[in-house]
């Protein structure tokens, strides 16, 4: 094996003559690729207020309903990993076209689906569009924009990827409460149409030499294993719920053979003789990509976990409606838009490591606050909490994603992009499971709590609610009192669970340390192997 570094000019971009502004056509490029960004990303937060309306409409339970976020979620993992091998083989703007199609149709279907069976496989079809969409308008963004715009192009890129999860639920819940849940499919239609047209007209056409082999056994490692490894951790919360363990048979055993593949898979990645592997691992050589991985996976690990807390406070611990609990987090998005434009063009100009030290030490003292609220913190202090953390927000996504592609050539950038796209995914599900399952087992804990969950299922019936005196040894004078300790208890089991996720956010500054703290040139590229 010989290594060889591949010189500045042999890299297709950028071109000397390249203006390093935001000229017209990048502008709606970028344009092409946000509006795909939100209809992929808007979907998954979009579906998890309508739960509860799938289990009356439906007349299913709440594990079944769950079924509809976990099908869309294994199916990105299942296409991601075969996103930079299509893109290589038969262009981005072919791909793009195709995974906006699959993803429209798939909406529709979901919106037509005559049971839960059958929507859960609908969400299938438009998870395999979906899981496509992100790391090709990554891809894309970035050829088109440089080295020099990269990180311009990319706090575009960076509106869905951190205001979905903000407005994803508001938008839902609209759509549930003016028409019904057929619409918050339906909705994606008349964008998926005008996203074709868009794309049709604004993207070069591709230009590509099909001579890359597909990597057959890889796929049959990777995209597998990732789906299992999933699985099972998006199992978890729900185990640890009904079954009072996180680790059950089922669990453990997806978990487990999800992570035998994806390990088997690395060996084959690396051999010699595989010269295309399905996903690139080699890739990891380059330093910036490197580091920038380990911050971003946590980085997501902190955010996307700690994203599911403040829609469950404000629901579980204050009452609120789940659009208003969309609405409440609107500042985190105000903050968020404000620092991201001014975030991207300093990368671009000083490189990201400065501007992610600063954004994660903003985010972390925001996080910080939320472990001092109880059942009774004012609105005015999380709303201006959550603002500070959409500064923060704004100023640390998207940089870490400009140090990781900023010195990627003209072909490793959609293996690169693929790559980013999966540690993600994995990073965030991890994040969601742990912060669910620490808040479950915190509630778990709180007596409290127990009793006022096992008197809601009780209802009305008088021998059920003396039942559950009976289990927890209470006379009907003890219960009121302990009734009276369930929202602080609540309360301080939340803010338990958010010291959790200020800590992880502080342990993200330590990688981001190494993060390059000066202008990225094109003469930073990666090192690759023949």
């Amino acid at each position: 094996m010989t290594t060889t570094a591949t010189p500045p000019a042999a890299a297709p971009e950028p071109t000397p003559e390249k203006s390093d502004k935001l000229d017209r056509q990048l502008l709606l490029i970028a344009g092409v690729v946000v509006l795909g960004g939100i209809m992929s990303i808007l979907d998954v937060t979009v579906v998890s207020v309508a739960l509860k309306t799938f289990e009356t409409e439906f007349n299913a339970t709440t594990a079944d309903v769950a079924w509809t976020m976990t099908a869309y979620t294994l199916a990105l993992a299942t296409v991601i990993p075969l996103t930079g091998w299509a893109a290589d083989r038969f262009g981005t703007k072919r791909l793009y076209l195709v995974a906006v199609t699959l993803f429209t149709i798939g909406s529709v279907l979901c919106a037509l689906a005559p049971d839960l069976t059958w929507l859960i496989i609908f969400r299938v079809v438009q998870g395999l569009g979906g899981g496509m969409l992100m790391p090709l308008g990554m891809t894309i963004l970035t050829r088109a924009a440089g080295p020099e715009r990269l990180g311009r192009v990319m706090a575009v890129m960076g509106i869905p990827m951190l205001l979905g999860p903000i407005f994803g639920p508001i938008l839902g819940g609209w759509l549930i409460d003016i028409a019904s849940w057929h619409w918050i499919f339906l909705i994606n239609l008349p964008i998926g149409i005008i996203g074709l047209v868009y794309a049709s007209k604004v993207l070069a056409p591709d230009d590509v030499e099909p001579s890359e082999t597909f990597d057959f056994i890889g796929m049959l490692l990777l995209s597998p294993g990732l789906a299992l490894f999933l699985y099972g951790i998006s199992s978890i919360p729900g185990a640890r719920q009904e079954e009072g363990t996180a680790f059950t048979t089922e669990v453990v055993a997806t978990m487990a053979l999800g992570a035998v593949l994806i390990a088997a898979f690395v060996p084959w990645a690396l051999r010699k003789a595989n010269i295309h592997p399905l996903m690139d691992l080699r890739l990891l050589r380059n330093k910036n990509l490197t580091v920038a991985l380990i911050t971003m996976s946590f980085f997501a690990i902190a955010f996307f976990g700690a994203s599911l807390l403040f829609p469950l406070y404000f629901q579980r611990v204050r009452g609120e409606e789940a659009l208003t609990a969309g609405l409440l987090l609107a500042p985190q998005g105000v903050g968020a838009m404000l620092t991201m434009p001014l975030a991207g063009l300093l990368a671009d100009r000083i490189g990201p490591g400065k501007i992610v030290m600063t954004a994660l030490a903003v985010i972390a003292f925001a996080m910080g606050l939320f472990t001092q609220i109880d059942d009774t913190t004012s609105y005015a202090y999380m709303l201006g909490a959550l603002f500070i953390m959409g500064l923060g927000m704004g100023g640390a996504m998207m940089p870490i994603m400009t140090a990781a592609l900023a010195t990627l050539n003209n072909h490793s950038i959609a293996r690169g992009s693929t790559l980013l796209n999966i540690q993600q995914q994995v990073a965030a599900s991890i994040g969601t499971a742990i912060f669910a399952t620490l808040l479950t087992s915190q509630m778990q804990d709180k007596t409290s709590i127990q009793v006022a969950d096992a008197l809601e299922e009780a209802g009305d019936d008088p021998a059920a609610q003396a039942g559950v005196l009976a289990e927890f040894g209470l006379d009907p004078a003890g219960l009121e009192a302990l009734l009276a300790k369930v929202l602080p208890d609540m309360a301080s089991s939340f803010a338990s669970v958010f010291t959790v996720a200020t800590v992880l956010v502080a342990l993200c500054l330590v990688p981001a340390f190494f993060l390059p703290r000066r202008k990225v040139h094109a003469s930073a590229e990666p090192i690759v192997l023949h």
